[in-house]
């Protein structure tokens, strides 16, 4: 058009250009990754702060509604007394002559009310509960908009979470080369030829999750190369590619990641496992235990079904470590093997270890949280039927076309069953373990005494004396401020079954003795006197015979005059320490094989490695759990009648 500026096209594109160059220019902050953490955890004080107010305003709530019912009843309580009043003034005769000389021939009684001292007062308290309602108006709405305040502040700190867990999400596939790097070096170490090969990658998980489950994911990947995949001239001859092969795939399932590895070797020796379990003596020898039972001792410490040592297996150390770490990490690990197909193992993860959703129940007497992932569903059951369930022979309960062995969650954590009181049936979770050998799935419904809502929680470390507690995975601390500890159900019943095998193994063991034999006698060498006494206190509770040595000279005196069913030994000790008392111990024809349990505070690879060249059948460090102590002595002992 006639008079158009010959130059707005080309200003047009310089503008455009200079927009997309400042798009690029975008600044970003370098922010170190602990910092993030940081403020990722306070993100998650605050949310527990949160539940805490929201916690007081629904009690502020509660006693509004109560002070609604309270002036209620006062007012109902002020019509009855007027009515009252009136009765008596009528009754005593409140006549005009009355009336007269108080306000004279002035006014009609028609014209005037006429009031005694009691209606006045009566009147007075009227005004009072109208000021207390009108108060309790005023304060019910500033509570009401508090509460929209809190809705609003949870809204914004979930925002803030998320976008800081966003800028801690990294993809997985950061890690691939490493992996697949492990799977071949462990591969041309072993003389064989294996390949990994990787799936759904792009799927992102928590930096901290990563990192941390990068080296049991690469002792899974040696785990199959070196237990699973055959040689090449086998693999053929069974008409297998000589080329191994171990699927690792990665899948998002709502707020978990599932890494599923698998591999096309031999799958699981059921009997090399069987049998090192009974050696070790997990179980007793004639125990008739389930393959997918079996395949859960792998994850014991120091068990290993290899033939030889080596570098990459042999040394029993390595899936106990894996099944630690994704239980720290609030995960579950399943197995899975099919002979002569390969073995299966899936590793579920929190997608971030900061927040995640739980069912709160109590169960013997406590308040436990167990993750929703876990969770199948709510079902309740007739405390009539209770009894059919009850037993290793009962039958089990279907719901929704699955079948669940039925349990109580008190047998599991040492509480007692409440099973009396008015309610006509119990609340029953019911709960997927995880798929077994052969793709079993596993099922259990856990009968709870009470169930407490679903609730969004903040999950924290326990440290390493409640974190060996089997079956806890961490804890959280509710609105009310008491810690409530997180159950891993899982880890609960698999616990159980090795505690119940171990139990046999000792009943069986003292049953063959024919009661011929006394108490067994364990001998506890520990400079402290504090150490022996409550480790002497703890074994005379659970039936031994015990005695002490205050250093380790002691302790090889006495072991010239008796002979111990076995011996709990501590390092550091005066004169002579618990490495000299082992070696004395193992020289000695006569007491070479007694068990030894070394207890002490020194958890350096340096001092296991000795440890395990004198000898030493267990290695724990202070401070132990009770359990975990007679767990150990009760397999050292089994182990050493079955021998």
């Amino acid at each position: 058009a006639t008079g158009a500026d010959p130059f707005a096209e080309l200003r047009w594109q310089a503008d455009e250009a200079e927009s997309a160059a400042s798009q690029a220019r975008r600044e970003t902050a370098r922010v170190a990754v602990e910092q993030l953490d940081s403020l990722l955890n306070d993100a998650g004080e605050i949310s527990v702060v949160r539940s805490r107010l929201e916690a007081h305003s629904s009690t502020l709530q509660l006693q509004l509604a109560e002070m609604a019912q309270a002036i209620q009843r006062l007012r109902d309580q002020l019509r009855q007394l007027d009515i009252e009043t009136e009765a008596q003034i009528a009754a005593r005769g409140f006549t005009r002559a009355e009336g007269a000389d108080r306000y004279g021939s002035e006014f009609d009684p028609l014209e005037m009310d006429r009031y005694s001292r009691m209606q006045e007062l009566s009147r007075a308290l009227s005004e009072s509960v109208g000021d207390l309602s009108s108060l309790h108006a005023t304060m019910d709405q500033a509570m009401g908009e508090a509460e929209t305040l809190l809705q609003q502040q949870a809204r914004i700190n979930t925002q803030v979470q998320n976008r800081l867990m966003g800028t801690l999400m990294v993809p997985f596939a950061r890690q691939v080369q490493r992996l697949q790097r492990v799977v071949r070096q462990t591969a041309q170490e072993n003389g064989k030829q294996a390949e990994a090969v990787f799936s759904g990658i792009e799927a992102e998980l928590d930096r901290n999750v990563l990192e941390r489950m990068t080296a049991p994911l690469e002792h899974l990947l040696r785990n199959s190369v070196v237990h699973g995949i055959e040689e090449p001239e086998v693999r053929t001859a069974l008409g297998k590619p000589a080329m191994g092969r171990v699927a690792v795939s990665l899948k998002r399932e709502g707020t978990r990641l599932l890494i599923e590895l698998r591999d096309d070797g031999r799958g699981l020796d059921f009997a090399a496992i069987r049998e090192q379990a009974i050696k070790r003596g997990l179980m007793p020898a004639d125990a008739e235990v389930a393959d997918a039972d079996v395949a859960q001792f792998i994850f014991a410490p120091g068990f290993s079904t290899a033939r030889k040592l080596t570098q990459d297996a042999g040394r029993g150390i390595g899936m106990d470590v894996v099944a630690s770490e994704v239980k720290q990490l609030g995960g579950s690990l399943e197995i899975g093997s099919e002979t002569g197909r390969g073995a299966r193992f899936l590793v579920a993860l929190p997608l971030n270890l900061a927040i995640s959703q739980a069912l709160l129940v109590e169960a013997g007497g406590a308040e436990y949280a167990i993750p929703l992932p876990a969770i199948e569903g709510i079902a309740r059951l007739p405390r009539e039927q209770l009894p059919l369930y009850d037993g290793p022979q009962a039958p089990l309960l279907s719901y929704g076309g699955l079948e669940y062995r039925v349990r109580h969650l008190a047998d599991f954590v040492g509480g007692a069953r409440a099973v009396a009181g008015e309610q006509r049936s119990l609340p029953v979770v019911l709960v997927r373990l995880g798929e077994g050998l052969a793709g079993h799935e596993r099922r259990i419904a856990l009968i709870v005494d009470q169930l407490n809502g679903n609730r969004e929680i903040v999950s924290k470390a326990v440290g390493p004396v409640i974190g060996a507690v089997g079956g806890v995975s961490g804890a959280t601390i509710l609105a009310d401020g008491h810690v409530v500890l997180i159950l891993d159900i899982a880890a609960l019943v698999q616990d159980e079954v090795r505690r119940s095998l171990l139990e046999q193994a000792a009943h069986r063991s003292h049953a063959e003795a024919g009661g011929r034999e006394e108490r067994p006698l364990v001998l506890v060498v520990d400079d402290s006197i504090t150490m022996r006494r409550v480790a002497e206190r703890l074994l005379t509770k659970n039936g031994y015979r015990v005695s002490t040595a205050k250093d380790g000279l002691d302790a090889m005196a006495r072991l010239q005059t008796e002979i111990p069913a076995a011996i709990l030994l501590d390092i550091e000790m005066p004169r002579a320490d618990g490495f000299e008392v082992a070696a004395f111990v193992r020289n000695s024809e006569r007491i070479a094989e007694v068990p030894i349990i070394m207890i002490t505070s020194r958890s350096g690879d340096k001092h296991r490695e000795r440890a395990r060249s004198l000898g030493v059948n267990r290695y724990l460090i202070k401070p132990y759990q009770e359990d975990q102590l007679m767990s150990e002595v009760r397999e050292v002992l089994a182990s050493g009648a079955a021998a």
